[in-house]
């Protein structure tokens, strides 16, 4: 099995079986956000305390880059510190974007998602989750909702 082969076994397994997809009971924060070019949709519940990331989980519609890069987020931040998650945030946004090689990237199975970079019209669609998350940080309470432009 070829590293790509693997890459598109990961994304399919989180599309396919999307971990934290379902409403929070109490968040502290509720991100909606659209992409009105292709569709995908989330709103994306958090829960902070502390200056962490306590729990995180998402409802939305979209195509399988949006929905297991959505799946795939959820499990990679929650634990973090909101600085740790906005750094984690611009790496991913860099990674898939072209800017920073997945190697010094240092995200894991979110590395997964490296070959999207090819695609720039797919690019939306592997960051709205990191974009309602980026959002949702710095907003801190309350509710956000918004288009990715």
């Amino acid at each position: 099995m070829s590293l790509d082969d693997l890459y598109r076994e990961v994304i399919l397994d989180h599309y396919r079986s999307p971990r934290n997809k379902r409403k929070m009971d109490d968040p502290t924060v509720v991100v909606e956000l659209k992409n009105p070019v292709c569709g995908d949709e989330i709103t994306l519940y958090l829960k902070l305390s502390g200056g962490v990331v306590e729990a995180l989980s998402f409802e939305g519609k979209g195509c399988s880059i949006s929905q297991a890069s959505a799946s795939m987020m959820t499990q990679a931040v929650r634990g973090k510190s909101l600085q740790e998650a906005l750094e984690l945030v611009e790496r991913f946004k860099r990674m898939v974007r072209g800017e920073l090689p997945a190697s010094e990237a240092d995200l894991g199975d979110l590395e997964a998602l490296q070959g999207v970079a090819k695609f720039p019209v797919r690019v939306k669609c592997a960051t709205l989750s990191w974009e309602a998350l980026r959002r949702g940080l710095e907003s801190d309470e309350g509710r956000v909702s918004g288009e990715v432009e």
